[in-house]
């Protein structure tokens, strides 16, 4: 997990931003401005998509508006063969008999019996290095030398992957189906059709389709990924084997009706595009590895390898490209060792480098990765607070990893002019920074939701990545912690259930986003790594209240936004819903933070809870032909109205946290080894706990 500017519609069947329409019809700034805030009833937008002042599809974390936002806007404020041949994947399997012999504490003498394979062995859990200050660089870490080692591809964990035994004869039709078709068979059809992307840009069904040099397929002597190799896991439970099935029944319509595209329309079996660089495949990379999808994740590498080209005159979100993009690919090179990987992000991250062109080195909402042209909305030069702070753990990685500190420098000074603000309330935020003055604007509205809650997230899982050495990002975020203790903390009737509200201008509203329910992981993780008990007590309250949200609704999934009531009234629940915000856009704040309490605490009433969720999304939102689909109404399980959207962190996020909360594994992606960014991706600890 986590920016429009007002209450602006984050759907993809949006109309199309100021400038030339889907329709080709012209649209003014205030019609498009008046048009969006009256779309905000249905719909609201995240903190990534606010600051560019429109509703991008796939708002995954951060998706709601405050009215006195919206007025503010309103009125002008501002993945090689097919097949690996015979010999290789003798290679391949000797490799593995090494490793396995290697983790599994066999002689030295048994592994020298075996014939060596340039480039395969048995790698030791290293020690990431800390990062070193430098006096020069104003506290960067300096990146160490490392030495270059060959390239080591390794299998996934030692996973035993099948589906639950009620659903054999679906996953054997499946399986046979997936056999026979390439990817994407299902619109070839129509490949190629023009289409039109969330912005109104024109994308062409080619694009990026275009082979890159074989040298891309050709692991370079570089250093190899620094994080610890997974070892042979313990069997999947019946638990983690119904998420494998999920995955793969998402997968399959993935794969059917929008392969290579940024996101599946499982109800009209199609796709939609929002930057055209296949999101949802990317996105989706180091859960296929985790959940030990070997074939699947090799086809994935394929597409990876031969058609993600990011020479494309395309516009990206900052903030949404780089946790999901940059992360996935970090990520994935890590657990898996592959080059190809670690070399796409750089590319990726050297792109989106214009966007803190800036007077104030606040980045811009907006970066065109083909022609390295930034920009903030046409409507306004305020990006918002979650976006700018929310990119740091991935560009620092990028750093690490390349020695080349230009990408850790530009996050960190934005982190640096950010700590010294005026405009705060004891450590909390308001949601908008202005990219011109460098000043925060819209001030005197505060909340843990859209457009400001991942700063918190980012201030906390940055000092974890760095060692705990940044004492400055530690004391900033426990003063947030106290400051919403002391504003947003509130209990509700009958049940007094702990919940986050908001503050406008000294008036607060009893409203809690989904979002905020990264909340109660966040403060668990804090409290594993050393931070008070008090922060472990209100984890656990907080996960309570989030679990009721979905649990008091017919369909046992959450709502977008949640109204809680705090007067004593008979007949009344705690957790009330406007018909504006009683949509389900399969997020994954609620299991994310259950992954983590049961982390944390080992109670597996938390792991009961997730199960509870996943039933709830296998009745409410899976799509019989393939594919999850985001729904209208979670109060209504005759007719939830499926949106015929399925967001990429659905497989990047939600299915995860739910595979990693229900493994007996606590060492598999350890909380003392891996940081999560916001997007799910996890990224090694430079000096473990």
């Amino acid at each position: 997990m986590r920016a429009c500017a007002g209450a602006i519609r984050c759907d993809r069947t949006a109309q199309a931003p100021p400038g030339r329409g889907a329709m080709g019809g012209l649209l003014t700034e205030a019609q498009w401005l008046l048009a969006s805030v009256r779309e905000a009833v249905s719909f609201r937008v995240r903190p990534r998509d606010a600051a560019s002042g429109r509703g991008p599809p796939g708002c995954r974390r951060r998706c709601h508006v405050s009215a006195v936002a919206a007025a503010a806007a309103a009125s002008g404020l501002h993945l090689g063969d097919a097949e690996p041949r015979r010999e290789l994947r003798q290679q391949q399997r000797l490799a593995a008999a090494l490793v396995l012999e290697a983790l599994s504490g066999r002689s030295s003498e048994m592994q020298k019996a075996r014939p060596d394979i340039p480039g395969l062995k048995p790698v030791n859990p290293p020690v990431l290095p800390a990062p070193q200050t430098a006096g020069a660089a104003q506290g960067l870490p300096k990146i160490p030398p490392q030495k270059p080692r060959k390239h080591s591809r390794r299998g996934p964990p030692s996973l035993q992957i099948r589906a639950p035994d009620k659903d054999v004869k679906d996953r054997i039709q499946d399986r046979v189906e997936q056999e026979q078709e390439e990817p994407g068979n299902a619109h070839k059809e129509n490949s190629q059709r023009t289409v039109i992307s969330w912005r109104g840009a024109v994308i062409e069904h080619e694009q990026g389709t275009e082979s890159p040099s074989r040298r891309a397929d050709v692991p370079t002597n570089r250093p190899g990924p620094e994080s610890r190799t997974q070892k042979a896991s313990a069997p999947l439970n019946k638990r983690q084997k119904a998420v494998v099935e999920a995955f793969r029944h998402a997968w399959k319509g993935y794969r059917k009706y929008a392969w290579g595209h940024d996101e599946l329309r499982p109800l009209s079996k199609s796709f939609g595009e929002w930057f055209g660089l296949g999101l949802t495949l990317v996105d989706a990379l180091d859960t296929m590895w985790i959940l030990g999808l070997t074939k699947e994740f090799e086809e994935a590498r394929k597409w990876v390898s031969q058609k993600l080209q990011f020479q494309k005159d395309v516009d990206v979100n900052l903030f949404e490209s780089t946790i999901r993009i940059l992360g996935a690919l970090l990520s994935t090179y890590h657990l898996t060792g592959d080059s190809l990987f670690l070399e796409k992000a750089k590319d990726f991250g050297n792109r989106l480098l214009p966007a803190f062109k800036t007077p104030s080195k606040i980045p811009f909402s907006d970066v065109n990765i083909g022609t390295g042209i930034a920009h903030p909305p046409r409507w306004t030069s305020d990006s918002t607070v979650a976006e700018v702070t929310s990119i740091q753990l991935e560009f620092r990685e990028l750093s690490r990893l390349t020695g080349n500190e230009k990408f850790q420098e530009a996050v960190v000074e934005v982190t640096r002019r950010v700590h010294s603000l005026s405009g705060k309330k004891d450590g909390l935020v308001p949601m908008f920074i202005n990219t011109h003055s460098g000043h925060f604007t819209h001030l005197g509205v505060y909340t843990l939701g859209a457009r400001a809650d991942s700063y918190y997230e980012y201030l906390l899982k940055q000092w974890i990545q760095g060692g705990k050495k940044e004492t400055q990002l530690l004391e900033d975020y426990v003063e947030a912690i106290e400051g919403v203790k002391t504003h947003l903390l509130r209990s509700s009737e009958p049940s007094k259930l702990t919940f986050v509200g908001e503050l406008a201008h000294g008036r607060f509203s009893a409203k809690m986003d989904h979002l905020v329910c990264f909340l109660p992981g966040t403060l668990a993780l804090g409290a594993h790594h050393g931070l008070p008990a008090e922060h472990m007590d209100l984890a656990k309250a907080l996960m309570e209240t989030c679990y009721q949200m979905n649990r008091q609704m017919k369909t046992g999934l959450s709502p977008e936004i949640a109204h809680f009531n705090v007067v004593p009234q008979e007949g009344r629940q705690d957790v009330e819903v406007k018909p504006a915000d009683r949509h389900n856009l399969l997020r994954p704040e609620t299991v994310e933070s259950l992954f983590y309490l049961h982390r944390c605490t080992g109670d597996s009433k938390y792991r009961d809870w997730g199960w509870e969720i996943l039933q709830s999304f296998n009745t409410y939102t899976r799509v019989p032909t393939g594919g999850y689909s985001s729904i209208n109404n979670v109060q209504d399980p005759q007719n939830p109205g499926p949106r015929d959207k399925m967001e990429s962190f659905f497989l990047g996020e939600t299915l995860k946290y739910l595979f990693l909360l229900f493994s007996d594994d606590a060492d598999l992606l350890s909380l003392d080894t891996y940081v999560f960014n916001t997007e799910a991706h996890p990224l090694p600890i430079w000096t473990p706990s």
